[in-house]
């Protein structure tokens, strides 16, 4: 599965391989009186390339020059790459992109806007913006099978107090001694499982575990592609014990004017994490191209005006 790179979602780990930058993807055709050129980059996975697509076909549609560098690589080479010119915008995660700029320092929170906020005190000094984080999110989420769901009428992680007792957890082995996970499901939601079970962190295991019924909830990632194929159903974080890692456009702030802002940000204001999961279920599952679904859904929601 692919997964964004430099994760703040703390189970994940951090990404130590940095991918060599590729070429660039398509440029649009000018148009006829173009509002000015934005060269927008995508982290190196299918997620990053459909939410570079739907922001920057966004900006097309609105009469900027775009020039698409898809798969450019991890954080690691995305940041610089920004922050040195080389492009104008990318899309990043509230609290990934906070922990990144930080150096760690563990100030993102669950509230997006408190997390995105602080992400700008961080970013200013190198001439670059966040805009307003949008609704989607992937984060570390917990997921339970449809059948688990009816069974107890579950909608949200608190639902499960009564009955966590009869419940088996799995996810990856680090995940009793990460305050995001084990612990974290004890203090803020006061959930003692049945039993712990070591499996990967939104892997193979995971969904083989769920399959064959070894586990009852699982650790997955929110926007994962195959979460619907799979029957499975994210619990909605209602105490918010995972950082806000929603979807946030980042752009140097020399082309931050307001109707650059208005567009991505129209975008954002529409983009849900279920269109995510559906878009990625598109490009990772059927195999469709992130230019093609981007176009859609955005025919579909008037390009976010």
């Amino acid at each position: 599965m692919n997964h964004k790179p430099y994760s703040g979602r703390l189970l994940a780990g951090l990404a130590a391989i940095v991918f060599a930058a590729v070429a660039c993807g398509s440029t649009s055709a000018p148009a006829a009186t173009s509002k000015g050129n934005i060269t927008i980059a995508g982290f190196a996975f299918s997620e990053g390339s459909v939410l570079a697509e739907l922001y920057g076909q966004a900006l097309q549609h609105d009469g900027y020059k775009v020039t698409f560098k898809l798969n450019l690589g991890s954080r690691e080479v995305v940041a610089p790459a920004i922050q040195s010119g080389q492009v104008d915008v990318y899309i990043g995660y509230a609290a990934t992109d906070l922990e990144y700029y930080n150096k760690g320092a563990g100030e993102a929170t669950g509230d997006p806007d408190a997390t995105t906020s602080k992400l700008n005190s961080h970013l200013q000094s190198l001439g670059l913006v966040a805009l307003k984080p949008s609704a989607a999110v992937d984060q570390n989420a917990f997921a339970v099978t449809k059948a688990t769901q009816q069974k107890y009428s579950l909608a949200k992680l608190s639902d499960l107090q009564p009955v966590a007792g009869q419940l088996v957890l799995g996810a990856g082995p680090e995940c009793p001694t990460r305050p995001y996970c084990l612990p974290g499901l004890m203090s803020s939601y006061g959930l003692h499982f049945k039993s712990f079970k070591a499996l990967d962190t939104d892997g193979s295991l995971t969904r083989a575990a769920f399959k064959n019924g070894s586990i009852d909830v699982g650790l997955v990632f929110s926007s994962d592609g195959d979460l619907n194929s799979l029957g499975l159903v994210v619990l909605q974080d209602d105490k918010h014990l995972e950082a806000a890692d929603n979807v946030v456009p980042i752009l140097r702030s020399a082309v931050a004017n307001d109707e650059a802002k208005k567009v991505l940000n129209g975008i954002s204001a529409k983009l849900t994490t279920s269109d995510l999961v559906t878009l990625n279920s598109q490009v990772q599952i059927q195999h469709q191209d992130p230019d093609a679904v981007a176009k859609a859904w955005l025919e579909q929601h008037n390009y976010g005006s």
